[in-house]
């Protein structure tokens, strides 16, 4: 199981440096390590759709935001999002979505309520460091040994040379961020192909605010 302790001792590993014996350590080191870890593990959650760091909300339309012209309604964005993985008029989420507009920390849309599944920065969803796998874990830590390189090891031809060349720093870096999304990918249920747009239109069609009308004719909610 993951801990912010182990990931700033593998940073540290992937600089050759000394390890930490505790996060109460009073060093110019820990101190930029905790600097890295405010930025650089949501920085990692971005660069992919992870599982572990999905959550689905139901969101209501703002009673005190009334868009002025365009889409009818708007939702304010979570706190913790990071990315959009699918919005939907329903609660499983199918079919999703495909007239809504993103501005700034709201959502607009004519539908209401929204069902959103996200990654989540929250301490329970992408910032449950203990819920990491192994492959998120290592991505993290040697991103923050790249961000960290130059002031850890104190010498800008001591950080090149970590940095580049077949197995540095940046190598490596790259690697585990394909591993741990190939990784991830491999968890997802088996399932049927996508039905393509156009064989779903033959069955019906996408009416105003991208909410689906069934074959029989009548304005669907986006629900199944």
């Amino acid at each position: 199981m993951a801990t912010q302790l182990g990931v700033y001792n593998s940073t540290l590993l992937h600089l050759g440096q000394r390890r930490l014996a505790s996060l109460s350590e009073s060093t110019d080191v820990r101190r930029t390590l905790d600097d890295l870890w405010a930025t650089e593990p949501l920085y990692c959650l971005e660069q992919g759709l992870f599982r572990f760091a999905k959550r689905v909300v139901q969101i209501e339309a703002s009673t005190d935001v009334v868009p002025a012209f365009g889409y009818n309604n708007a939702f304010p964005i979570p706190n913790d999002w990071i990315r959009t993985v699918v919005i939907s008029t329903s609660p499983d989420l199918d079919p999703p979505l495909l007239q809504y507009n993103e501005e700034q920390e709201w959502w607009y849309a004519n539908a209401t309520p929204l069902y959103v599944s996200y990654t989540s920065s929250s301490l329970q969803f992408g910032m449950d460091i203990g819920a990491w796998p192994q492959a998120f874990e290592d991505y993290v830590a040697l991103r923050m040994a790249i961000r960290g390189c130059k002031r850890i090891v104190g010498g800008v031809k001591e950080a090149l040379a970590l940095l580049n060349g077949p197995q540095g720093l940046l190598k490596q870096e790259e690697q585990a961020r394909r591993r741990t999304k190939a990784n991830d990918a491999m968890n997802d249920p088996p399932g049927l192909p996508p039905v393509p747009f156009w064989a779903r239109a033959r069955r019906g069609a996408f009416g105003p605010g991208g909410l689906w009308y069934g074959s029989g004719g009548s304005g669907g909610t986006g629900e199944n």
